[in-house]
């Protein structure tokens, strides 16, 4: 970190010396003792601009009163059956940890269909996922390596990926979003496998639009990208979906080995747990059937032109093969401006 980086640092905490009592609470509980990092962070997604990288942080902070969201992780989807839906059409989960001990999230772009409940329900289930992250693992990580661990690996599997139907883009680009706006540079590196031809193409023509220290972050791996990933990680921490030599998956488990996105697997079940025990000691009342509903941002101006530049590829690719099913492609696309 240079003259110029820690000097920006020092400024923009001293603004945030100034912001209100409640925005101060809140933001403990972004930062998790890590400050510096966190500054960094919202400094980073701004260019380096104190003035924007305030407004953004303070923006955040004000979302998170405005939706409770330091409640969040005392909300449980009930009953059980539905948390399970979810979690079988929203497919994420931790497998592992990597050598200097970033947690492994691996996602299932191509399999993930968002179709078994509400768009409010996939919504806080992803912002109980990241808060269960900054709040749990990451502090968690920090303590066993002796270091500030504030950020992830990303392993995005698009086995299943196809054309064209472009039904989950608002969903995806409502989360995306808030990555963006709330969750910024939580992501040290995405790795992308077992990629398809339609994404390769496609990928030519989005990697331009994405900002350059986003571009740094990915990497499209060949097959599986199990060899590539054991460079960083043991075995025991590959994702189920890359612990064979060809590409594919499927969305429970391959060659025997346990999926991390099901509601069985130690993950989700400490998670579940973990909000369940946080819900009995928040409050003796029953625990409410339904979602919660947090309000939804408008999307960036860079994701819009993505997903535009997408769908319009798509059109062209789908016209050229007569080819008109399938999911995704944009979704996982369009996210990448994490």
């Amino acid at each position: 970190m240079g003259i110029g980086s820690e000097e920006a640092i020092r400024q923009l905490r001293a603004l945030m010396d100034h912001v209100e009592e409640q925005l101060k609470c809140t933001f403990q509980n972004v930062h998790q003792g890590y400050l510096t990092e966190t500054l960094e962070r919202f400094l980073k997604a701004r260019e380096w601009n104190i003035t924007k990288a305030h407004k953004m942080l303070v923006d955040c902070l004000n979302w998170r009163v405005d939706n409770e969201i330091d409640m969040m992780l005392t909300k449980p989807i009930v009953p059980v059956d539905v948390y399970r839906a979810i979690r079988d059409s929203q497919l994420i989960g931790l497998s592992g940890y990597s050598r200097e001990g970033l947690p492994v999230f691996a996602i299932g772009v191509g399999l993930s269909t968002f179709d078994k409940a509400s768009v409010n329900y996939y919504v806080q289930s992803h912002i109980q996922i990241n808060e269960y992250r900054d709040r749990i693992v990451l502090p968690s990580a920090s303590k066993k390596y002796g270091r500030p661990i504030t950020t992830c690996v990303k392993v995005l599997d698009m086995t299943g990926l196809k054309l064209s139907a472009l039904s989950q883009i608002k969903l995806l680009t409502i989360i995306s979003t808030i990555d963006d706006l709330n969750y910024p540079e939580k992501t040290n590196t995405y790795f992308i496998v077992n990629v398809p031809y339609i994404f390769s193409s496609c990928w030519k023509v989005v990697k331009p639009l994405l900002q350059e220290r986003t571009r740094k972050k990915i990497q499209v791996l060949s097959g599986s990208g199990r060899d590539e990933l054991l460079k960083i990680m043991d075995y025991s921490s590959l994702p189920h979906f890359c612990k064979r030599e060809g590409s594919g998956s499927n969305r429970h488990s391959s060659n025997g080995a346990e999926s991390c996105y099901s509601l069985d697997h130690p993950f989700h079940q400490q998670l579940y747990n973990h909000i369940k025990q946080q819900a009995v000691q928040e409050s003796s009342r029953p625990i409410k059937q339904g979602s919660v509903h947090v309000s939804l941002p408008e999307s960036a101006a860079e994701g819009n032109d993505i997903v535009k530049t997408i769908e319009l590829e798509l059109h062209k690719y789908g016209n050229g093969n007569g080819n008109g099913n399938g999911n995704g492609l944009s979704n996982s696309l369009g996210s990448l401006k994490i």
